[in-house]
């Protein structure tokens, strides 16, 4: 038996709209993946005083960090909020100051929200699995965890403390202290895991009622503009993949006579040494008049018409 319409027709359904969502159970899923392996082959507490912190601190910070500037790079609205904002035209073109200030800010809130979905997702992950904390905290631990010679020096304690991690480093008549300090910190960290969690889940769901209690579109009319813009995007993108091949190919006929798939070619135009010197080299955006600009040295050359008299 086929799976019937109605169910085929439901799954299409029921995923469009839910892009975003998707995207960020796949991010948070590869980023919990990438977490286990980058433990697994590069992590080794250093069990020494001073470094278990700063090394400890360092796995848990510098990747979420790291995370988190990617997710800025690789969303597209961050390039749309920033490319041209010091252009003339686009100081021209903004009236209102304050609305546009607070289009920013929205826009701002929204690309950091898909920011921080892996970098939390990183913290939530090592702080659970507790083998960082414990590395970097190890050393900190209370002086009533410690139970064995209560007369060693204070410095001393600290480097048996931080050994504790490297379960080879620790004498054995301190081995049940040191199950219990590791238990303290997993404990510790594991419990500040669940609560970032928690926090971020009551914050992102606050956040979208928030934003659906002051949407000026009921319901259904918010599922037909998010349909609008997914479609429309799509659309533009597709024209304006053909609208730019097909002004290319005005440029490539110009300068060659004939364009690449043409089936008869009559005759082609042979180039002068002069016209291969002004299209090859290093080219940037070069501004022709208040309203246009010369995309390539191509397009410069076949904008200025130099085409020689026995030319096409």
């Amino acid at each position: 038996m086929g799976i019937p319409n109605f169910v085929q027709l439901t799954w299409p359904a029921f995923l469009k709209g839910k892009e975003v969502v998707i995207a960020n159970a796949i991010i948070a899923i590869l980023t919990i993946g990438g977490q286990q392996l980058f433990s697994f082959f590069t992590f080794s507490c250093p069990c020494h005083v001073g470094q278990n912190l700063i090394y400890g601190l360092a796995f848990l910070g510098v990747p979420a960090l790291i995370l988190l500037v990617v997710g800025y790079a690789l969303n597209n609205q961050t390039w749309r909020l920033v490319t041209g904002k010091r252009s003339p035209l686009q100081a021209e073109g903004t009236q209102n100051q304050l609305l546009q200030c607070k289009l920013t800010c929205f826009v701002l809130c929204s690309i950091t929200g898909r920011a921080l979905v892996a970098p939390v997702t990183w913290l939530a992950v090592t702080l659970i699995n507790g083998s960082y904390y414990v590395c970097a905290m190890s050393e900190y631990v209370s002086v009533y965890y410690y139970g064995a010679n209560p007369n060693v020096t204070a410095s001393d304690r600290k480097k048996i403390l931080a050994a504790f991690p490297c379960s080879q480093l620790v004498p054995p008549e301190l081995s049940r202290a040191r199950d219990e300090v590791i238990l303290l910190l997993r404990y510790q960290s594991q419990v500040a895991g669940w609560l970032l969690i928690a926090v971020v889940v009551i914050t992102v769901f606050l956040s979208y009622c928030l934003a659906s209690c002051f949407s000026p579109l009921s319901f259904l009319h918010f599922r037909y503009w998010t349909s609008y813009v997914h479609n429309e995007q799509e659309l533009f993108d597709e024209a304006t993949d053909q609208h730019s091949k097909l002004y290319a190919i005005q440029h490539i006929r110009k300068f060659f006579g004939f364009v690449p798939g043409s089936e008869n070619v009559g005759e082609i135009r042979i180039p002068s040494l002069r016209e291969w010197q002004a299209i090859s080299g290093l080219a940037f955006l070069k501004l022709v008049d208040e309203e246009h600009y010369d995309y390539s040295l191509l397009h410069d050359w076949a904008l200025k018409g130099s085409v020689s008299p026995d030319g096409v």
